[in-house]
């Protein structure tokens, strides 16, 4: 049987257990891969099982994208998606080890999730996607931990990571959602809420504390620890504002990666990074590291909204 046989008939299976006509189809993205499309409202949604990872949101028909996502990307390979929201778990940046040569920011970016449930209310969409770590994995790890995304569509849109330590020992981890926005013009971009934050400049190496509302106007690279606040971003150029409302997180990483790093990543158009900005709702270590003990459940939760300016 042809390799293109098994994804049709793994998407009739997919459709035909999980789908809600009209509000949730599973189908083959111009991508590559299946997606699940999601609908409540006038909102929609598209998210790839590959990766569990949200490509695209648009709060209102006729509305742009709230997601950037790069045109470049390709589903079910082992190179992960630029853009929309990846989730980095159960490690974020580079692995403790690095003897180990384990791939950045986690496991789970590049790999096939599953679909394990679907719930349509009269106010909104959700999917939950699900992955477990093999032998090999939870050693990586140091525990028997899995995951699953929640994502939910309805006036806004919602992004659970949920951690479960299913093991004896108690299991330390990072964390992020990583989201891409798509803006109007990145030097006509405000951010507030990180107003009195302490950061870490990986571009420097040093730590500096944030006066007023975040702008950008060169390659930029931070982790904002400790933060609880929304983040308010006024996007002036095209005339929207985006709240990032965040639950079980505690801290911020705020990212462009200007021109020059633009061209030597290569997975995206040169002057991409003009039109996109990206704040992650993350747990990043030492500071800001997560401990699951055995048997129990970790969430955070990203939650974004708009408003026309």
């Amino acid at each position: 049987m042809k390799i293109a046989d098994l994804s049709i008939i793994t998407l009739a299976a997919l459709n035909e257990r999980f789908g809600r006509p009209g509000y949730v189809a599973f189908e083959v993205s111009p991508r590559g891969g299946i997606v699940a499309n999601l609908t409540s409202g006038e909102s929609t949604a598209i998210v790839a099982l590959h990766g569990a990872h949200v490509l695209s949101w648009m709060p209102a028909a006729g509305e742009p994208d709230v997601l950037w996502c790069s045109p470049r990307s390709r589903l079910g390979t082992a190179k992960p998606v630029r853009g929309g929201i990846p989730v980095c778990w159960p490690w974020f940046g580079p692995h403790p080890d690095a003897s180990l040569a384990l791939p950045a920011h986690g496991l789970v970016r590049a790999v096939p999730w599953t679909v394990e449930s679907v719930e349509v209310t009269a106010v909104a969409v959700s999917v939950t996607l699900a992955i477990r770590l093999d032998a090999d994995q939870q050693a990586a790890v140091g525990g028997n931990v899995s995951a699953q995304v929640r994502i939910t569509v309805g006036c806004n849109l919602s992004v659970e990571l949920i951690t479960t330590n299913q093991g004896h020992n108690s299991v330390t981890l990072t964390e992020a959602l990583h989201t891409y926005f798509a803006v109007g013009d990145i030097e006509m971009v405000s951010i507030s809420g990180l107003d009195g934050r302490t950061y870490l400049d990986q571009l420097s190496g040093r730590e500096e504390m944030q006066s007023g509302p975040v702008t950008i106007d060169q390659e930029t690279d931070r982790i904002y620890w400790d933060t609880r606040a929304s983040l308010l971003i006024e996007d002036r150029a095209a005339g929207r504002s985006i709240e990032v409302m965040a639950e079980g997180s505690a801290s911020t990483v705020i990212w462009n990666p200007w021109l020059d790093k633009a061209v030597r990543l290569g997975d995206m158009p040169r002057e991409d990074y003009r039109v996109l900005l990206c704040t992650e709702t993350a747990n990043i270590g030492p500071r800001n590291a997560v401990t699951v003990a055995p048997g129990g459940v970790h969430r955070m939760t990203c939650r974004i909204a708009t408003t026309k300016s």
